[in-house]
């Protein structure tokens, strides 16, 4: 589908009953039309998390809900609204998904109406592990990876010993969980899923920053530490080492898409 649904308009005008702005906003930006979400709902719903007078739980809870619809349009743009005010929207929106046990459910989403639908499903699976990952890594940390301060006066960079050995093996699983995303050129197809690693791609920026960081740390930090903590070190290293070819790979994907004629931001 190309276009609105009467699906869509019928549920943006039920929201716009209840009164309720914030769920008409999510309802606008989460249709079946086969295109990123639109720039003025997203920032709509972005200055919503800034409101005092905006309930974070409902609005999350809306999320939720479009999040299981059967279409995979319509969950893929749910995932990208909720990931979109994760980045910029209010702390407050990130700290109350940080607290829920579970947010997306969707290790077994399958849309079945086409081939299109089978292979856009396998990349919801992923792209919502991602996002608990994030989620659940600002729960172990009290902080976003993707918005704490980075280089030399860096979070990452002045971090005591203890912190850092926790907080690295956090960060590498938040890292794991976006690697896993495993796109390729040629399965970018539309302007959902570009929309989607568009927003992987500027997360990864900030967190190799956040690793790359913490791995300096870490080495000026090592013949200070204890006998156990150079163990924890050194195994933390070999994974940064392992690591570095797969994020070169997204880094080529980036390129690949970005010239003239591919179309990354759809």
């Amino acid at each position: 589908m190309s276009g609105q649904t009467l699906t869509d308009r019928i549920a943006a005008a039920q929201y716009s009953l209840t009164g309720s702005e914030v769920a008409r906003a999510v309802c606008k930006a989460t249709t079946h039309e086969q295109t990123a979400p639109k720039k003025k709902h997203l920032e709509y719903l972005i200055e919503a998390t800034k409101e005092t007078n905006v309930n974070i739980p409902q609005m999350a809870d809306t999320l939720f809900e479009r999040a299981t619809n059967a279409s995979w349009v319509v969950v893929f743009k749910a995932l990208i609204t909720t990931h979109h005010m994760m980045v910029a929207g209010n702390e407050r929106f990130l700290q109350f998904l940080a607290s829920r046990n579970t947010l997306f459910n969707l290790s077994n989403f399958l849309d079945k109406t086409g081939s299109h639908g089978y292979d856009m499903s396998t990349f919801i699976r992923r792209y919502s592990r991602y996002l608990n990952e994030k989620a659940f890594a600002y729960r172990q940390m009290s902080f976003d990876f993707g918005r704490v301060k980075k280089g030399a006066e860096g979070v990452m960079r002045t971090m005591p010993v203890e912190k850092l050995l926790k907080g690295m093996p956090t960060l590498q699983s938040q890292i794991d969980a976006l690697l896993e995303f495993d796109v390729h050129p040629n399965e970018l197809t539309n302007g959902v899923i570009n929309a989607c690693f568009l927003l992987m791609f500027k997360d990864l920026i900030k967190l190799y920053a956040c690793y790359n960081d913490g791995i300096i740390n870490l080495l000026e930090k090592f013949f200070q530490m204890k006998r156990g903590q150079c163990k924890d070190g050194l195994e933390i290293y070999k994974r940064f080492l392992t690591r570095m070819t797969r994020v070169s790979e997204v880094f080529k994907i980036a390129e690949v898409k970005d010239k003239p004629d591919n179309t990354l931001y759809c």
